[in-house]
């Protein structure tokens, strides 16, 4: 089964609150991604860090984005994206935009969506959610 990971997973690793290597080790049959959008979401942390943790923050991201597959905004993706914008549009609801686009990603790739973020992203009809482990060991 494929994982799209939430930008909210690969924050709480970087800030040490999981253990997020020992929670993708210890998935060895999953195939892991991320949607463009969330590179930009990261990458956005970086811009606005300063000093050494600027440093600190590119050498992670770095590594992590080469390790792993990173999911385009096609055409389909956007199709999907429209469609969980109108249903939630029409029951009077409303997640972010980069949420929305993550979601369409997950769904258009029928993959689950690891997150912590279970509130908003519950709100999408026929998207799994998966909720890493917050504890280390």
């Amino acid at each position: 089964m494929a994982i799209v990971i939430d930008a909210d997973v690969v924050i709480q690793g970087e800030r040490g609150s999981f253990d997020f290597h020992r929670w993708l080790v210890s998935r060895p049959s999953e195939q892991f991604a991320i949607a463009a959008i969330t590179v930009a979401e990261l990458w956005h942390g970086v811009e606005r860090a300063i000093g050494s943790q600027r440093r600190v923050r590119e050498r992670y991201l770095e590594s992590f984005f080469a390790a792993i597959r990173i999911l385009p905004y096609d055409v389909q993706t956007a199709f999907e994206h429209a469609r969980i914008w109108a249903d939630l549009d029409s029951r009077g609801k409303m997640i972010g935009h980069y949420d929305l686009i993550v979601a369409a990603t997950a769904l258009e790739q029928r993959a689950d969506l690891a997150t912590f973020n279970k509130r908003h992203f519950s709100q999408i009809a026929g998207l799994r959610i998966v909720v890493p482990t917050l504890q280390r060991p």
